[in-house]
């Protein structure tokens, strides 16, 4: 019987050509019981309903065939970049069509062009910004104290709770900061032949002349310079200070600073209290 049955029912799909609900009326199957004797078995295409974006998908395919882009295709049809791609992906750009040609030269000549125009803006605007700046800096004085303790505060080692550490001791890459530092010690009574100097760099890197290059960018005697901290290389690490130019960083040790470090403790504990902040160090 079931084998009769399922017999019947693909004939009734193969020569009647019936949907599977005709089939269902006809026979008194259930949906699931239909679908299963059916398995393998093509709908007639009467029955086929037309896919919603087949004039589109035959759309790109034609706008692909003129050279067009994808983005184009889908910014002309309406349709995401991902859906315009499946419709196309197995129609390459002709590399020689006079179309994809200009769209390979005009887009990218516009480009820099545009580019062009705006570094040139751009550094114009910086240019003039910094010079507005600088024309307020103005020449130091005793409250510039603050600048330097600041200055510190933000990349100078700090003591810990669990880490009693009270002196100065400042490492930094940029020659600027550094000879603000050393300007703010200045101030304060100490002198360039005081502190200690270490140059940190990297053990591939030309130590003795980051030395030389550190002693003359900041006037610093030679003979206050300790032995070099080198940093072991690591060949799975991709470096980019790298180079002639590379000096690594320099660390300034001010000894038996301990007061002067108390004073930028309380300089900061103050700024912040104006500013409703805390002294989180």
């Amino acid at each position: 019987m079931t084998d009769f049955l399922a017999a019947e029912v693909r004939r009734l799909r193969t020569v009647e050509q019936l949907s599977v609900r005709e089939i269902r009326a006809r026979t008194g199957l259930g949906r699931n019981r239909a679908h299963e004797l059916l398995r393998g078995v093509p709908p007639p295409e009467r029955t086929r309903r037309p896919r919603a974006k087949d004039d589109l998908r035959s759309a790109a395919v034609e706008l692909r065939a003129e050279g067009r882009s994808v983005n184009d295709i889908a910014r002309q049809l309406g349709v995401a970049k991902s859906t315009a791609y499946q419709w196309v992906r197995h129609l390459p750009l002709d590399a020689d069509s006079a179309v994809a040609e200009r769209r390979r030269e005009h887009p990218a000549l516009m480009s820099e062009a545009r580019w062009a125009a705006h570094r040139e803006a751009r550094d114009a605007a910086q240019a003039a910004e910094r010079a507005r700046a600088a024309g307020v800096v103005g020449s130091l004085d005793e409250r510039d104290l603050l600048l330097g303790a600041a200055i510190y505060w933000c990349e100078g080692t700090k003591s810990k709770p669990w880490r009693r550490d009270d002196r100065l001791q400042f490492v930094n890459s940029d020659p600027g900061l550094l000879a603000l530092f050393l300007r703010f010690l200045e101030v304060c009574g100490i002198g360039r032949d005081v502190p200690g100097y270490r140059v940190s760099i990297h053990e591939t890197a030309d130590a003795e002349a980051a030395v030389s290059w550190w002693a003359r960018e900041l006037d610093l005697p030679v003979e206050r310079f300790r032995p070099a901290s080198l940093k072991k290389h690591r060949a799975v690490t991709v470096r980019r200070n790298t180079g002639d130019d590379y000096r690594g960083c320099l660390v300034i040790t001010v000894p038996r600073s301990r007061e002067l470090y108390w004073r930028i403790e309380g300089m900061i504990a103050e700024l912040f209290r104006i500013t409703g902040g805390g002294n989180k160090n």
